[in-house]
């Protein structure tokens, strides 16, 4: 198959490159031999350990972790290019550790492309006449406070789409955000996936009246019926990727609910705990993922957390390319009674944001113990005084709660610490009876 011939082509060139210019790849592949075109030759990498290694592990020596997180640290460069070519996007350290992740223009373009290719997938010519006769207006509903990425992607988007683009925020009270999408009318809605859940709700109420030719949903995956009860309540097109900020192009949906992998730009191994492949039909463990376009911090077999399973046969919908569903990604919304009205629904990643952007937090769980009661798992990074991380993430929650009416919710702090998945992964939001 020509995607498999192209995909072992770039592998072999891309571990050639990264032990020519990575100090921690060179040091890492010593003693394998010097042509290597199967993944499985090659020793398992992890958040932890990459950024353990931060400086050897970059390609570019101007690439440190000094820098990079003076530039993450500074809001006024979001937006910016770092060094003047690279973007530089963080993740929320779900598996105990932030990352921190440089992105070369060869990634970007790459990402791109594919994204038209997902696109074409989920458009028809007519959609696409529609989507130019609205304006090409396009409304996001992301976490725009505190977590790099979705900062990072919003000025973006800014740039590129000047006032044809609406950034809201899940931290925005809903009635806000319901009145404003109102009022823009977008053509292509692109909120979270458990957001897109949340505003169906407001569609199918009458409170949300827009008519998008197309939902984009990310970050997050939805119980499968979901994605039925969504596209019928705007009565359009959905289109759901799942992707990393290690990899953003990793995979696209198709009208089957089935995830294809751009294996031709990233290599996917479903893997037991021992890292040995999984067989097509059964859920893995973990997956290890490589991408192949991204030079300046290369990710090769590195273990994203993640439990998929393969299809063993091929799709209906006639796609080639390897067809997933991710077993660990559902997204979970917490509902709260009003004190007055109806109840009031709260992404997870408002919450995850939150934890983002507060100093000391190395990885937070929040469980609903009752309707109204939220209690909080923390850990902190080392040498920070934890009762002063705790004052300040129980009062940015309680802030949140407030914005949206919801001040009669307690917030309690746990003795426990966070509790991972099988995975290695850790569930930042379990609503109650979970």
């Amino acid at each position: 198959m020509a995607v498999t011939h192209r995909q072992r082509a770039r592998f072999t060139e891309m571990v050639t490159f990264v032990r020519a210019h990575s100090p921690y790849y060179r040091e890492l592949y010593r003693g394998l031999p010097e042509r290597i075109d199967d993944p499985a030759r090659l020793p398992v990498t992890s958040k932890k350990e990459l950024m353990g290694r931060f400086d050897d592990w970059a390609t570019d020596r101007d690439v440190t972790g000094d820098r990079v997180r003076a530039f993450v640290d500074n809001p006024d460069l979001i937006g910016e290019s770092f060094l003047d070519k690279y973007t530089v996007a963080t993740t929320s350290g779900i598996t105990g550790t932030r990352g921190i992740f440089v992105t070369d223009e060869q990634s970007l373009a790459v990402t791109n492309a594919l994204a038209l290719r997902a696109l074409s997938a989920w458009l028809g010519i007519g959609d696409v006449v529609r989507i130019i006769a609205g304006g090409g207006r396009m409304a996001t509903v992301m976490a725009t406070g505190g977590h790099f990425a979705s900062a990072v992607g919003a000025a973006l988007l800014r740039k590129r789409l000047g006032k044809r683009i609406q950034v809201l925020s899940v931290h925005t009270p809903l009635p806000e955000i319901v009145a404003s999408l109102n009022r823009f009318r977008p053509v292509v809605l692109a909120p979270y996936a458990s957001m897109a859940a949340i505003l169906a709700d407001e569609q199918q109420a009458g409170r949300l009246h827009i008519d998008p030719v197309l939902l984009t949903l990310a970050a997050e995956g939805l119980p499968l019926d979901e994605y039925d009860r969504v596209a019928q309540a705007f009565n359009t097109n959905v289109g759901n990727s799942y992707a990393a900020t290690e990899c953003p192009f990793l995979s696209y949906s198709c009208d089957h609910k089935w995830l294809h992998v751009n294996s031709d730009w990233l290599v996917l191994e479903p893997v037991d705990a021992s890292y040995r492949p999984t067989p097509p039909g059964q859920a893995s463990h973990t997956v290890l993922i490589s991408n192949l376009a991204n030079r300046v911090q290369p990710i090769l077999r590195y273990d994203l957390g993640d439990s998929v399973l393969v299809r063993p046969d091929s799709c209906p919908c006639g796609n080639p390319l390897p067809a997933i569903r991710v077993q660990g990604r559902s997204a979970d919304v917490l509902t709260f009674p009003a004190e007055r009205g109806e109840p009031v629904a709260i992404a997870p990643l408002a919450f995850g944001s939150l934890a983002d952007r507060t100093p000391g937090v190395e990885l937070f769980q929040i469980i609903q113990i009752a309707p109204t009661t939220l209690r909080v798992r923390l850990r902190v990074v080392a040498g920070t005084d934890p009762d002063r991380v705790w004052q300040t993430l129980q009062r940015e929650i309680v802030r949140l709660l407030a914005a949206h009416n919801l001040s009669h919710v307690a917030v309690e702090r746990a003795d426990e610490a966070p509790q991972q998945a099988p995975g290695g992964k850790v569930r930042t939001v379990i609503p109650q009876n979970q």
